[in-house]
């Protein structure tokens, strides 16, 4: 006999004796592909009594303060007969009154990957303030070195937000975006800031684990070895166009790093760290100095700059746009640690040793004849440089909820995901899902004929659309939004029917789209060469303006990056004030995995194209082809079936079912469609979808 007991925070609730309580699970459903994060119940009620009254706290008395939370789901677990089957939360819908009395609350028992959304809300990517421990300065020096060094967290791929690059090595060196390096193309290249970071999506995923700890992924997926995730990055592109504007970036003042005493008359009442000034005025006649003055003398004197004076990490004073010396006068002065910084925003400045010098006077307490002096100077030269701007990684990323970032990776790569017995989200493509199957249990496979109710069953025709689109959310940018025009398709979309057929008696077609940006790279080609026998550079860049080649915003960009670093062609790296570099390696924008299909076909379109780079059609790993296709095409199979029954299914198969189990029935093995369970007597209502 099969009995069910459901517990919320330890404390089993009390049972009508004759309600239904039914679960439906599914791992993937043939008739909403992309849905993820399925398994639920439908709501059912408990009655309203004493021990469901206490747990409930009798909440349909609105006069009790701090009662039962209806708007948060709270932690449960059902049993069947005292051995734990599914762990989840609770959901008070509400309390069913009968002659203003309460007779049974009304809940509803979810999954615990629902809980992801729960736990995650509306929280943005720019939430995951632990991103910002990759917060790096957004410089010319910076920007190299995240170009040429190959894979790392934070990456600069070839990706301009405004300038269209080409490479002509027989003319047109001063023109602005020839990337061909030469002595005499000094006003060509492309300028550091015309290029952004990007940081890899495993580092997206570490920070959603270590800001939600109550979130652990498995490594099935989003692991380092699985170069198929471990080397994709999200561009760093919060708005269109550059990062420089207001609100993009910090401007950064470089703090003077150490002060000594130079002279010290009648005692010494100022200490010095690393860094700072330790003034104490209790020790001060009057508790505070007659003097406090700061004077700061640049080396240039016709360069703008700022300076200001902070105490305990707090600005106190401070002066901007000055040239040549400037005093600060800081009287009265009160305890604290003061530290001096500097800034100037569009030319490098130094200011030499000895430059920047700090008088204290004052009498010490108890004593008004007797005044003594500290003077204190810079004992290191300071450049305040050229301006520095730090890049807040959670202020550049792109605007997007953390479930639609997930959401979106789920489809992108046909994800599934459950909850296992030690609480890990356990994320696996559907194929690798499937494929695992042999190692439940069941060693994979249920055969049910003897627990069947033959009372009722059907056999329906398993295709509920006449075809599936697969899409990008985004494919505006330039080249994208002509292959569009050109080909009446999206860039790396697939419309999907087996063998092309075309079928007229389903009536809907199925859109699958993931919410990332989709962007044509382009090889660049050297123009000096004989126009009909172009010779292809080893440089491809992504080009993010749209058709009007205009800053671009779109969706957020995903890519892999290929890091360049052999039998390369140079190029012309410009950093605005001074020459710039000659450069070589650099980090390459790819919507393939490899650069050669020889070393791997993968890539993130859904259908074939013709790859950017090697410019043939032998990339053949496609997003469909590795993920999709095994699924879809059983699913447009005329052979394929979707067959209904209903067994009584016993607890041993109930425990330990899992969703990628086979389901054989006489000679016909099957694959779970979908599964719902009246957990109160057993009986089951399976559809199945027969293995072609």
């Amino acid at each position: 006999m099969q009995k069910l007991q459901l517990f919320i925070q330890g404390e089993r609730l009390d049972l009508f004796d004759d309600e239904t309580v039914s679960m439906t699970q599914s791992i993937q459903n043939i008739k909403d592909i992309a849905k993820v994060f399925t398994e639920f119940t439908q709501s059912f009620t408990v009655p309203a009594s004493r021990s469901n009254n206490i747990i409930f706290e009798h909440y349909e008395n609105i006069y009790i303060d701090n009662g039962f939370d209806a708007r948060q789901k709270i932690p449960s677990e059902i049993q069947l007969n005292f051995i734990p089957f599914k762990t989840g939360l609770i959901q008070l819908n509400g309390v069913e009154l009968r002659k203003n009395v309460p007779y049974a609350y009304k809940i509803t028992f979810y999954g615990n990957t629902i809980n992801l959304k729960d736990v995650l809300g509306d929280s943005q990517l720019s939430s995951l303030a632990s991103l910002n421990q990759y917060t790096l300065d957004y410089d010319y020096t910076n920007v190299k070195s995240k170009i040429e060094n190959g894979h790392q967290t934070i990456i600069a791929p070839l990706i301009t937000h405004t300038q269209r690059l080409f490479y002509n090595s027989a003319s047109s060196y001063n023109v602005a975006g020839n990337l061909f390096y030469s002595p005499n193309n000094s006003a060509g290249g492309v300028l550091w800031s015309d290029l952004k970071y990007a940081v890899r999506l495993y580092e997206i995923i570490q920070a959603i684990e270590t800001d939600y700890p109550a979130l652990n992924f498995s490594t099935d997926f989003f692991s380092t070895s699985n170069s198929t995730f471990y080397n994709l990055y999200m561009w760093l592109h919060r708005k269109s166009g550059t990062v420089l504007p207001a609100g993009q970036v910090e401007q950064s003042y470089v703090q003077v790093p150490t002060f000594a005493k130079t002279t010290t008359t009648n005692g010494s009442f100022i200490e010095t760290i690393n860094g700072g000034v330790i003034v104490d005025t209790s020790l001060i006649q009057f508790g505070e100095f007659s003097e406090s003055k700061l004077v700061v003398t640049p080396q240039a004197t016709n360069v703008d700059y700022n300076v200001r004076v902070l105490r305990d990490g707090a600005v106190i004073s401070q002066t901007i746009d000055q040239q040549g010396a400037t005093t600060l006068d800081l009287t009265p002065l009160g305890s604290g640690t003061y530290t001096v910084q500097v800034f100037s925003e569009t030319n490098p400045l130094n200011f030499l040793a000895n430059s920047i010098v700090w008088t204290f006077k004052g009498a010490p307490l108890g004593q008004v004849t007797v005044e003594f002096t500290n003077i204190l100077k810079n004992t290191t030269s300071v450049n305040a440089g050229s301006p520095e701007t730090e890049f807040i990684i959670t202020d550049q990323i792109p605007e997007m909820k953390i479930i639609d970032f997930l959401t979106g990776l789920f489809k992108q790569f046909n994800l599934t995901a459950f909850v296992n017995a030690q609480d890990v989200i356990v994320v696996r493509t559907l194929d690798s899902y499937y494929a695992d199957r042999t190692n439940n249990v069941s060693g994979g496979n249920y055969t049910i004929d003897q627990y069947l109710s033959i009372d009722t069953s059907s056999v329906d025709a398993a295709l509920p659309f006449k075809e599936i689109n697969f899409s990008f959310k985004g494919t505006k940018t330039f080249l994208a939004n002509q292959y569009k025009e050109l080909n009446n398709l999206g860039w790396g979309e697939l419309r999907f029917t087996l063998n092309d057929a075309v079928y007229d008696a389903p009536n809907e077609v199925y859109s699958l789209q993931v919410p990332f940006e989709h962007a044509l790279f382009e090889r660049l080609s050297n123009q000096g060469t004989n126009p009909v026998l172009l010779n292809s550079t080893t440089l491809q860049y992504g080009f993010f303006v749209d058709s009007n080649q205009q800053p671009y915003f779109g969706e957020p960009l995903i890519f892999y990056g290929i890091s360049q670093t052999t039998g390369l062609t140079s190029w012309y790296l410009k950093s605005g004030l001074a020459a710039g570099a000659q450069m070589s390696n650099y980090m390459m924008p790819s919507n393939s995995l490899a650069l050669t299909s020889s070393a791997s076909t993968k890539n993130l379109n859904f259908g074939l194209e013709v790859n950017e780079y090697t410019a043939t059609s032998t990339f053949t790993g496609t997003v469909f082809e590795e993920e999709y296709k095994t699924y879809i095409s059983a699913v447009f199979n005329n052979r394929r079936r979707l067959t209904k029954v209903n067994a009584f299914l016993p607890l041993k198969i109930l425990y330990n079912l899992q969703m990628n189990d086979y389901i054989t029935i006489g000679q016909t093995s099957y694959t779970i469609n979908t599964i719902t369970t009246d957990l109160t007597n057993g009986k089951s209502s399976l559809e199945l979808l027969n293995n072609v």
